[in-house]
């Protein structure tokens, strides 16, 4: 499915299925890329042909921005608030529920909602280069959304500190350290073939075993589609604050300075 500025691609060989969203904003995520995201997960996850799953974007950059800065600026109402930040909700759902174990292919940085990405995968392999934010709470919102997916992945403690220190990045080696990437390679082919070699092993795996144990690794989230809602509404609200709209242009003006 592509977009005017990015599309969601995927494809299937021997049993293992790739996924692949790219933005030119670094990755990031407006609504219609979360909505196809979103119902492309669903679909491998009931495709019979598919065994594993890999999750990644494009390019050799950042993994992921987190949410488009111009559509939140562009939101006007509550409604519309609710509606954008529940494509967040709806990805890290339909990759919680999906019967297929997920390989996330991290390979730069991961900022917001590109956290709740890398969280909300089954094992996640990255590169050095690979460090996280939580940058929600600098611009007036809180990392509300895919906060029940880093504190799971994560703990309650390294989700405070990462929420709290708005604009600090921590690295992948500290992120490794706390649970969120399964492995830290050094270089690009090195994670590559990491992914491709456990990829490989477990498309040769029984799909019912992989299912029964995602459901164990998942236990006590069961109410997350009322919870992941709930969380959207309150950023849907928060983002209409004068705070969060001069921060969000504040960005952007000096984001556009540095180009």
């Amino acid at each position: 499915m592509k977009h005017p500025e990015g599309y969601v691609h995927a494809s299937i060989e021997q049993g293992i299925a790739t996924i692949e969203f790219h933005h030119p904003a670094s990755n990031s995520l407006p609504g219609a890329i979360l909505n196809d995201l979103a119902n492309t997960i669903n679909d491998m996850g009931i495709d019979d042909r598919i065994k594993v799953i890999i999750l990644k974007s494009a390019g050799d950059k950042a993994f992921c921005a987190g949410a488009s800065f111009d559509e939140l600026i562009a939101i006007e109402n509550k409604e519309q608030g609710l509606a954008f930040f529940s494509g967040f909700a709806k990805v890290i759902n339909a990759m919680r529920k999906c019967h297929k174990l997920i390989i996330g292919r991290i390979q730069g940085k991961a900022v917001g909602g590109g956290v709740g990405l890398a969280a909300s995968v089954d094992y996640a392999i990255a590169t050095e280069e690979a460090s996280v934010k939580l940058s929600e709470l600098a611009v007036g919102i809180g990392p509300f959304v895919v906060g029940p997916a880093v504190e799971r992945k994560m703990g309650l403690s390294c989700f405070s500190q990462l929420s709290i220190d708005a604009t600090e990045w921590r690295s992948a080696d500290w992120a490794k350290k706390h649970g969120l990437y399964a492995e830290v390679h050094r270089t690009t082919a090195e994670m590559d073939d990491a992914i491709n070699r456990l990829a490989q092993k477990l498309a040769q795996s029984s799909p019912q075993a992989m299912w029964e144990l995602k459901k164990i690794f998942w236990k006590n989230t069961e109410n997350w589609d009322q919870l992941l809602l709930d969380r959207a509404a309150i950023s849907g609200t928060l983002v209409l604050s004068d705070f969060t709209r001069n921060a969000i242009q504040k960005f952007k003006a000096g984001t556009a300075a540095k180009k």
